[in-house]
């Protein structure tokens, strides 16, 4: 089988891509290696993907539909594609908006024209987010909780992606599978998120700033299970019926909310260090708490969740330490 993998050098699109590989898939990867965090990490993740035989990579935007169009008749037609390419990170979309209209609407749209022309097309699997729950007070947090109340920009590009993704399916019977990812962690992360700043402060003996003072609670989940998650979704494309187009979205997490504070002692543990925290106020568009409901997931994925974040955290130092030769 042939698959598409957009966003390739990021985190779950390396990391899915290699599994694909690994199980005998061919893949073409697609990404434009900006420079939104370290490139050489970026680098770094596809030359191991280039040591596979079965790995091409485009270095492409997928906002660009005539560049995808070239890539399909090049290296295609691609049955399925596994769509997570996009502009991350709550904070930085209060900064930098229009980098998330451009590669998560546009983008997503991109990819929905190049399916839609696509012959004998048979699934989309696409990265949605925990963060279209927005300020939803109740966990866990289930697919049929209202996603219309985002507080984050980067969060309403996702609400509208899932939207953008039905109308699809609808009119033209175009199987589609969002996955929304609950706070992805462990070998191989992005340096913008809180355990890869946690690490790196804590061993150049510099603070660690905690916001909401420390009121806070997440769905740690450790990439192994994403890709496990992602892979299956992507092989039982959804069917079209009487009552619904060929859509579903699944919550992917670890079905734990496990407090911040915890964590950054398991860490510390993981380091042999303890740290200075500095208390914070919640940041503009975060949320005090995430919690998935993975029982859809599992009941018609067999999604279960294996790595405890005591297991995943001592995964992701020891990467850290060899990555970084600390």
């Amino acid at each position: 089988m042939k698959v598409l993998v957009t966003g390739a050098a990021g985190f779950i699109g390396f990391s899915v891509s290699r599994a694909l590989l690994e199980r005998g898939d061919r893949v073409v990867g697609i990404d434009n290696v900006n420079d939104y965090y370290d490139v050489s990490l970026k680098e770094a993740r596809l030359a191991l993907l280039e040591q596979h035989d079965g790995f091409e990579f485009v270095r492409a935007d997928v906002s660009d539909l005539a560049t995808l169009t070239e890539i399909s008749e090049k290296h295609g037609p691609f049955p399925r594609v596994v769509h997570l390419a996009a502009q991350a990170g709550v904070r930085y979309s209060i900064e930098n908006p229009m980098a998330y209209v451009q590669s998560n609407l546009v983008g997503h749209a991109s990819i929905l024209e190049l399916c839609r022309a696509t012959e004998n097309f048979e699934h989309l699997t696409y990265a949605s987010s925990s963060s279209v729950y927005g300020g939803n007070a109740k966990v866990p947090f289930s697919v049929e909780d209202r996603v219309d109340r985002p507080i984050s920009l980067y969060a309403a590009t996702k609400a509208a992606d899932e939207l953008m993704s039905y109308t699809y399916s609808h009119l033209y019977d175009l199987p589609q599978t969002g996955l929304r990812f609950f706070t992805v962690y462990g070998p191989w992360g992005r340096p913008d998120m809180a355990l890869y700043l946690f690490t790196d402060a804590i061993l150049h003996d510099r603070p660690i700033r905690v916001f909401n003072f420390g009121e806070m609670q997440r769905d740690f989940t450790y990439i192994d299970d994403i890709v496990d998650g992602t892979i299956r979704a992507l092989d039982r494309p959804p069917k079209m019926t009487n009552q619904s187009p060929a859509h579903r979205v699944f919550n992917l997490g670890n079905n734990r909310a496990e407090p911040l504070l915890k964590v950054i002692e398991i860490l510390e543990k993981a380091l042999g260090k303890q740290t200075e925290r500095q208390l914070e106020p919640i940041q503009p568009g975060d949320v005090p708490e995430t919690f998935a409901d993975i029982s859809s997931a599992a009941r018609e994925l067999g999604f279960a969740p294996k790595t405890g974040v005591e297991e995943g955290v001592a995964q992701f130092v020891d990467w850290y330490r060899t990555y970084h030769g600390i």
